[in-house]
């Protein structure tokens, strides 16, 4: 897999692509497939093949679909459940993803530096920057960001959907907000092979990477191919402690108060009652326990920048606005 980051020179042969597109994310479908077929053929790529998700299959099927039909590179189109299945499809195979954001509040794409920008989606695919990332696997599932369980779920499950569109990622304030108070879970915490450790928390975390929604870098030593899962473990009991977290975060000096942070290969968490439970942002089944375990570099995933950095939106902005100029070239024509 080529790990450069320029775009091909004229002589090389350009991948085929798939488009893997949860059509309720799109406002006009047909004008978007316009702009992104568009936008490849200008950059001398093959036309893409489209294959639409359903209620039944969020994606994995049809990125399946598309890797046989002989897909190099599958562009996840859609919210946090499109690029999950993408994601868990993709895995431990050599073909790239790339990230085509169209939900309120992707979180790889977050991590990224995308938001909702197409053309920098468009943009980071075409310049063939590649990073071999490690994911996490939850039972069949594979994450690329996080899991979590406890407070972080509930919050996913307490924001509407129609807050998001309206607002966007700051509707999660509001989904929180509703939870505060709410009373913490007894965990068991197993790492590695290590005896348990047990808390009271509010929510465990298992990371890959370290961004939240908005930006918010939780987890400065999060890298997404060290080989390690990153387990937060937030413990506060008061609205004093979490005013003192979110201060913390925002300003990103020294340690964040009522944290913990281990590292593992693999870790168990098993609580005293059902919790919410969710997988790269997108809820899943609640349940009282939840393993993970890390399945080194697995996944080509385009990203802006191919070197080592943890920070996976470097150059971000940069290739937001080369791809401006891709688009609109491509609309010219």
């Amino acid at each position: 897999m080529d790990s450069g980051q320029d775009k091909p020179t004229a002589g090389e042969r350009r991948p085929r692509s798939a488009v893997v597109v949860n059509p309720v994310k799109v406002a006009d479908l047909d004008d978007f497939r316009r702009t992104v077929d568009g936008a490849l053929t200008e950059a001398g790529w093959p036309q893409p093949m489209w294959f639409e998700t359903t209620v039944e299959d969020p994606g994995r099927g049809q990125t399946e679909e598309a890797v046989k039909a002989g897909a190099e590179v599958v562009f996840a189109c859609g919210g946090d459940g499109t690029v999950m299945a993408c994601v868990t499809a993709l895995a431990g195979s050599d073909v790239a993803l790339a990230v085509l954001p169209q939900g309120t509040g992707n979180l790889l794409a977050a991590n990224l530096g995308l938001s909702n920008d197409l053309a920098a989606g468009l943009e980071v695919a075409v310049e063939r920057g590649m990073r071999r990332l490690d994911v996490g696997v939850v039972d069949d599932q594979c994450f690329a960001v996080m899991a979590g369980m406890g407070f972080d779920a509930q919050m996913l499950d307490s924001t509407s959907e129609t807050t998001k569109k309206r607002i966007g990622w700051p509707a999660y304030i509001m989904g929180a907000a509703k939870h505060l108070r709410d009373r913490p879970m007894r965990v068991s915490l197993r790492i590695d092979d290590q005896p348990p450790l047990r808390r009271r928390a509010r929510s465990v975390l298992v990371a890959n990477v370290g961004r939240l929604q908005g930006g918010v870098r939780l987890l400065t030593d999060a890298e997404p191919d060290d080989g390690w899962l990153d387990v937060a473990v937030l413990t506060p009991r008061t609205l004093r402690h979490w005013l003192a977290m979110g201060w913390a975060l925002i300003r990103r000096r020294g340690s964040v108060p009522r944290m913990e942070v281990f590292r593992a290969r693999k870790v168990e968490i098993v609580s005293n009652r059902a919790q919410p439970r969710q997988l790269d942002g997108d809820l899943i089944e609640p349940g009282r326990a939840l393993k993970a375990e890390i399945r080194p570099e697995s996944l080509w995933l385009c990203v802006p920048r191919p070197e080592r950095h943890p920070d996976l939106s470097v150059d971000a902005d940069a290739a937001a606005e080369r791809g401006e100029r891709l688009v609109e070239d491509a609309r010219r024509e």
